[in-house]
């Protein structure tokens, strides 16, 4: 039996389950929450709807007892920023979190892959990792999944055409200092600098713009509704799903690096395989010198961040 817990019964958590009980993947969802009362509410709502066109079992609890025999452990929980409070005080008090979560679940699942959402995800996985003293591809952060589908979604906009033709990634931070691989975006094989169907070729300026645009999305989509739920819970059901179904998916999720491309300890997306063992990165190619200079750049900021909360770097 092939069950996933979630932590976390807000908005990405509950996202997250609903997600993934449509892809038949798994046979449990567990959803673990301290409230008690709103565990078991979004329990009993996610079980109607699965009884509609799903066999996945839903349970819950906030018990830590509940996630016991689990495979995957995706964690959600979290703070949101509070005004005047600072990055990297949040991301102290989320990593704190996250780590204490992540050691008490391990203890009823001592061989789940962690799959790390909680914000600033990165830097949270990069210190969740060292703590604890797990092989750096048991310990996933979401990392740019979810920045790639925003990425594909205005492309096939701007291209006119579906999303699945068009094949584009975002690579480093989960944050300000993601880029996109340019030099491998294209549409069914044509680069998109050359692409001659409706929407024309893409110049250099309307590049920056959309990458700009991508950048932003989270924080569009948060001043018009308060919160970000869908896209990322896809993006976690798609992770989830790719490790139960051992799938060896490439994704661009972030997993503390050693060595790639000279970076080493901490965690940025780059091309991973994705399987029943967790996540892996890709062996390196030979990256467009500049895009080189961005993904050193974005691991630097990440950490910096670690840094800044006083943990020793991760040897990978």
């Amino acid at each position: 039996m092939t069950k996933v817990t979630i932590v976390g019964a807000g908005s990405v958590g509950t996202a997250s389950a609903f997600a993934l009980l449509h892809t038949q993947a798994v046979d449990e969802i567990c959803l673990f929450d301290i409230d008690s009362d709103k565990v078991r509410a979004e329990v009993s709502d996610l079980a109607h709807a699965a009884s509609v066109s799903s066999s996945v079992r839903i349970r819950g609890g906030h018990r830590p007892d509940v996630t016991g025999g689990s495979d995957v452990v995706v964690i959600t929980a979290g703070a949101n920023r509070s005004p005047g409070q600072t990055r990297l005080e949040l991301a102290e008090k989320n990593t704190d979190l996250v780590v204490t979560i992540a050691r008490d679940l391990l203890s009823h699942s001592p061989e789940a892959v962690i799959v790390v959402v909680t914000n600033p995800c990165d830097v949270v996985a990069t210190v969740a990792q060292a703590a604890l003293a797990l092989p750096p591809s048991r310990v996933i952060s979401s990392g740019t999944v979810l920045d790639t589908a925003r990425l594909r979604s205005v492309l096939a906009a701007r291209m006119a055409v579906s999303a699945q033709s068009v094949s584009a990634s975002v690579l480093g931070e989960h944050g300000e200092s993601q880029f996109v691989l340019w030099s491998e975006a294209n549409i069914s094989g044509v680069p998109v600098s050359l692409w001659q169907g409706p929407g024309g070729p893409l110049g250099d300026e309307e590049k920056e713009q959309i990458a700009k645009s991508v950048r932003d999305a989270g924080k569009d989509v948060i001043q018009g509704k308060g919160v970000t739920n869908w896209g990322i819970g896809q993006s976690v059901s798609r992770i989830v799903e790719a490790i139960v179904a051992d799938e060896h998916q490439v994704l661009p999720v972030a997993t503390v690096l050693n060595g790639y491309h000279d970076i080493s300890g901490v965690a940025v997306s780059v091309p991973h395989l994705v399987n029943r063992h967790g996540a892996h990165p890709v062996a390196m190619w030979e990256m467009d010198l500049s895009e080189r200079d961005l993904l050193t750049a974005s691991a630097a900021q990440v950490g910096l961040s670690v840094a800044g909360l006083g943990v020793p770097p991760a040897t990978g």
